[in-house]
């Protein structure tokens, strides 16, 4: 595996900082890429915090994309209270990645509220072909700050999977289910026993969702 470390500048002025993991050449699978959207980032969220989920998605023949949005690590431009022109970014790396990694197909993947942020980019690239949510916040505090996102994701057509720990503290499996019910498209779940939100986060479960995310490419292929 590599890493190549590369700067975008976005129309609107911002750059951000990308870092694209390659698996080795003989492991690759043919097309797709995987691009990844970090946590909130007015919370610490970063690239970084992606870097082995990333590394472990790679070994497993996927190339794969993450960025620091803007505000985040050494992007410029700041970081809103509502996520909302984070958005931008998102399209802005999708789009960039269909021309610079030469490829049409591309699942999105967000973890915690980028999960929201990158459901809201879902229908902006046509080269998105499914989106994988980890920790989705479809609870209150969720529902408060970013049910802008949720209604876009929602109704989405394309291919969902939304991944949770059973523990998560700020959306309980029946939210979970509720929330889900009004989903459009092909949707698919995976539940982790007994962990909660920021657990999902730590190293320990890199390999673990690597798998899942992994797996949910193969049935886009």
């Amino acid at each position: 595996m590599t890493v190549e470390f590369v700067t975008l500048d976005t129309e609107e002025g911002v750059s951000l900082k990308v870092r694209i993991f390659r698996p080795d050449e003989g492991n690759a699978v043919k097309e797709m890429v995987i691009v990844l959207v970090h946590q909130y980032t007015l919370l610490g969220g970063c690239q970084g915090l992606l870097k082995g989920m990333a590394s472990e998605i790679a070994e497993k023949g996927y190339i794969c994309v993450t960025f620091d949005m803007r505000g985040a690590g050494r992007s410029t431009g700041r970081a809103s209270l509502l996520a909302m022109v984070e958005v931008e970014d998102v399209v802005a790396v999708c789009k960039w990645a269909t021309v610079r990694l030469n490829t049409s197909s591309i699942v999105l993947v967000g973890s915690s509220v980028g999960a929201t942020i990158a459901g809201s980019a879902l229908e902006e690239v046509e080269q998105i072909k499914g989106y994988v949510a980890l920790g989705y916040p479809f609870g209150f505090w969720g529902w408060l700050f970013f049910g802008h996102h949720k209604r876009a994701v929602l109704k989405s057509e394309k291919p969902k999977l939304f991944v949770m720990g059973t523990r998560d503290g700020f959306t309980s499996v029946k939210q979970f289910v509720k929330a889900l019910k009004t989903a459009s498209g092909r949707v698919k779940t995976h539940l982790i026993p007994n962990i909660g939100h920021f657990e999902m986060e730590r190293p320990r479960y890199d390999a673990t969702l690597a798998q899942i995310i992994a797996s949910f490419g193969k049935t886009l292929e």
